[in-house]
């Protein structure tokens, strides 16, 4: 009878998270690993045991993206709901399909589309109309996705994610879509005097446009859960993604922010203004 399987994160290049030099689970594939704290108590949460997890998505209390992962087997000593704690595991394998084990798109995580990196389309129609959809659904977004992912796959899954888009599209993102309402707000009024009119309005201009850009990658990340068939806080019909038209404007190289006032589509190397509402 075939043991119980486990499942254990590392590090890509297969060494273990808590210390980064203690195990390399790569190296150790069809081998048994014992916890270098053999002879201590049994403590989990702590460098007595060897944590694995029966559902892979809890594994990332202690990991995060990105990361390795393997099938382990073994017989914990102490558990709770989410980890156990064991004193020797024997790596079976080292897991490739990481969509599949998670049940979401590791694989687009880790490499998440960049949409000033993408040729923006002609503005048309079909875009406004998509802006249009994305601005009557936006003000449940942040709420539905959080809620939603959380209770799917747990708060740890949903930090890691966040944290893995913020270091890779966010944070850009956000900056040119700065950059790009700045000087739109600057070409209202004469350069000379840009500084002054930001130092006034632009903090209050930039908590807008800032949230609004935010809010599409709430979008944007809750499209990694096709698995997710109802979604919080939002009615909508049951398979159905109800922020998809701010995933759709992404996926076009289309961002939208909002200032109050004026919607935009930014799109291009810098995040150009494509489009204003009128």
């Amino acid at each position: 009878m075939r043991k119980k399987s486990y499942y254990k994160l590392a590090k890509p290049d297969g060494w273990d998270f808590y210390t980064g030099k203690t195990i390399n689970y790569r190296d150790n594939i069809g081998k048994v690993i014992k916890c270098p704290n053999v002879d201590a108590g049994a403590i989990l949460c702590t460098n007595t045991v060897i944590h694995a997890s029966k559902n892979p998505n809890d594994c990332f209390i202690g990991a995060k993206i990105p990361c390795s992962a393997f099938e382990v087997t073994g017989k914990p000593l102490v558990e709770d709901k989410i980890k156990c704690g064991f004193k020797k595991l024997k790596i079976i394998k080292e897991i490739d399909d990481l969509d599949k084990l998670f049940g979401w798109k590791y694989s687009e995580v880790i490499n998440p589309i960049h949409p000033f990196k993408l040729n923006p389309p002609v503005i048309t129609e079909k875009h406004i109309e998509l802006l249009k959809t994305w601005a009557s659904v936006r003000a449940s977004v942040w709420a539905s996705v959080r809620a939603s992912v959380g209770a799917s796959v747990g708060a740890s899954v949903w930090d890691s994610i966040g944290a893995s888009v913020w270091d890779s599209v966010w944070a850009s993102v956000r900056a040119s879509v700065r950059d790009s309402v700045g000087t739109s707000v600057g070409d209202s009024v004469r350069a000379s005097v840009w500084a002054s009119v930001w130092a006034s309005v632009g903090a209050s201009v930039w908590d807008s446009v800032g949230a609004s850009v935010w809010d599409s990658v709430w979008g944007y990340i809750g499209s990694f859960f096709p698995k997710i068939k109802v979604w919080k806080y939002i009615e909508c019909h049951l398979n159905i993604y109800p922020f998809q038209s701010a995933v759709d404007l992404w996926k076009m190289g289309l961002v939208p922010s909002f200032d109050g006032k004026l919607w935009r589509l930014h799109g291009g190397e810098k995040g150009k203004i494509l489009y204003t509402s009128s």
